[in-house]
């Protein structure tokens, strides 16, 4: 395996760990306040970026990179993996029947969210592969 593969995945491992937290906390939260699935979806969408973004800026920022550097570098490498994840697991979790009404004691809530998540990662691997390769931003990720 190549070492920009490598990157891609390292960096989509990342993103699936911000797209985890949001999506779980916004469910939760959503599901919580009695929200409906549609604002639910968006609370944990606007949450996975936020974490995303959060986890990259941390993780520039502990490599030694300025705060700006490191929202720029958070900015450039997230956005289109963030979207690329985001669409893919909600499009699934849509999908799966009853997966939008199960609330986080349901086996089907987490059964559903790994499915999706995991379909996510590997569709967003080679989008990040091909983003890192256009733009040479993985020579800055160490």
């Amino acid at each position: 395996m190549d070492s920009l593969t490598r990157h891609a995945i390292t960096h989509t491992r990342h993103c699936l760990t911000g797209c985890g937290i949001g999506e779980i906390l916004g469910s939760i939260i959503g599901a919580e306040l009695g929200w409906p699935n549609g604002w639910q979806t968006v609370l944990a969408v606007a949450l996975a970026f936020g974490f995303g973004y959060g986890l990259t800026f941390r993780g520039a920022r502990k490599s030694g990179q300025s705060s700006q550097a490191a929202f720029k570098t958070a900015l450039s490498v997230d956005t289109i993996s963030i979207i690329s994840m985001e669409i893919i697991d909600n499009v699934i979790e849509y999908l799966v029947p009853g997966a939008m009404n199960a609330r986080a004691g349901m086996w089907l809530f987490w059964w559903s969210l790994a499915l999706s998540l995991a379909i996510a990662f590997v569709f967003t691997v080679p989008v990040n592969r091909f983003v890192m390769a256009r733009s040479g931003v993985h020579h800055h990720m160490h």
